[in-house]
């Protein structure tokens, strides 16, 4: 689909025109918007509007890195969306000249459609094109922050684990936190060097009186940037402390269970000595034999059960994994 909306001389916004009506010389700028557009729609950047051929190629073949080309009359720039669940990069290409905007992006993008709205109820229409640019650049980034601040909240939630949540559970979610926040990072850090560009080139001289405007969006950038790495940070320390935890569980695991062998080791070997059939051992003659046995086996066996528990061998048994991590927390 391709919509249209176009600006006359006298600031009256005229949106669903026909597409021919872009070159009136009635008309101030205008903005021009493939919307999921077909491949015959696609053809018209180089029959109608006659864009180069490299930029074309970068609208139609696979995502690409947010950047900024310049060619004689239009500037040529690649942003990147998120889309909603799976925080994937999504494309918007923008040809940006100084009576016109064109947009192309092969699926719907919420920021533009909120952008294409308010543009026809907006009154400050005659600050152009560059104006449209700074607006969609603006909306994106914003959309950046909610899928951010929810990271937050569940690192904030598995951090506290109230819920007493199983060690694999945690450590799953963490990992599945830094899948996403590693997409998050790759389309954050391009857009901040992409506007970091845009607000130092010498290039832009048509853009100066908007260069705060286009600074403050660099800030937000900034703040993502940080954001994403500081969650990076929280999420290694949680996944480090549950194994760290993990690994002491562990040898207090083995450590009962060696002192448990240990425990069986002497019993067992007793009971193997009087177990061989040979005819000349005295003990099995002797009519209290039986029980002495039994008694010295039950003593070893306590007294080895015993020291091994004010050794703390057996302290796994005192407690679970909530207590664990409650003790370790401050």
């Amino acid at each position: 689909m391709i919509r249209t909306c176009i600006v006359t001389k006298e600031f009256e916004i005229l949106a669903g025109v026909d597409l021919a009506m872009v070159n009136s010389p009635d008309v101030s700028w205008y903005w021009v918007d493939f919307h999921e557009p077909t491949d015959e729609e696609s053809e018209l950047l180089a029959s109608f509007f006659r864009f180069h051929p490299l930029a074309i190629e970068d609208c139609l073949e696979y995502v690409q890195r947010p950047k900024l080309d310049f060619y004689d009359r239009y500037l040529f720039v690649v942003l990147h969306a998120i889309a909603g669940m799976t925080l994937e990069a999504e494309e918007v290409d923008l040809f940006v000249g100084q009576n016109f905007i064109v947009s192309f992006h092969k699926s719907a993008i919420h920021a533009v459609d909120e952008v294409w709205e308010r543009l026809k109820h907006e009154a400050d229409v005659q600050q152009g094109p560059f104006h449209v640019m700074y607006r969609l650049i603006d909306k994106l980034v914003d959309d950046y922050f909610p899928p951010l601040y929810h990271i937050e909240d569940v690192l904030n939630d598995l951090e506290e684990n109230t819920n007493n949540e199983p060690i694999h559970d945690i450590i799953e979610k963490v990992f599945d936190i830094r899948s996403d926040l590693s997409k998050l990072r790759r389309t954050i850090v391009p857009m901040r060097d992409l506007l970091y560009r845009i607000t130092h080139s010498d290039r832009l001289q048509r853009m100066k009186e908007r260069q705060l405007y286009f600074h403050d969006i660099y800030d937000h950038l900034l703040k993502l940037s940080e954001m994403i790495e500081t969650n990076r940070e929280i999420t290694a320390d949680i996944r480090d402390s549950y194994l760290s935890l993990n690994s002491n569980r562990m040898n207090n695991i083995m450590m009962t269970f060696t002192a448990i062998t240990t425990i069986f080791m002497p019993l067992t070997f007793i009971a193997g000595i009087y177990g061989m059939n040979f005819d000349y051992m005295p003990e099995l003659r002797w009519k209290y034999g039986y029980f002495a046995v039994l008694v010295i086996m039950a003593v070893i066996g306590m007294t080895m059960f015993v020291w091994f528990k004010r050794n703390g061998w057996f302290q796994l048994l005192k407690s679970d994994w909530a207590d664990e991590e409650r003790k370790r927390r401050p």
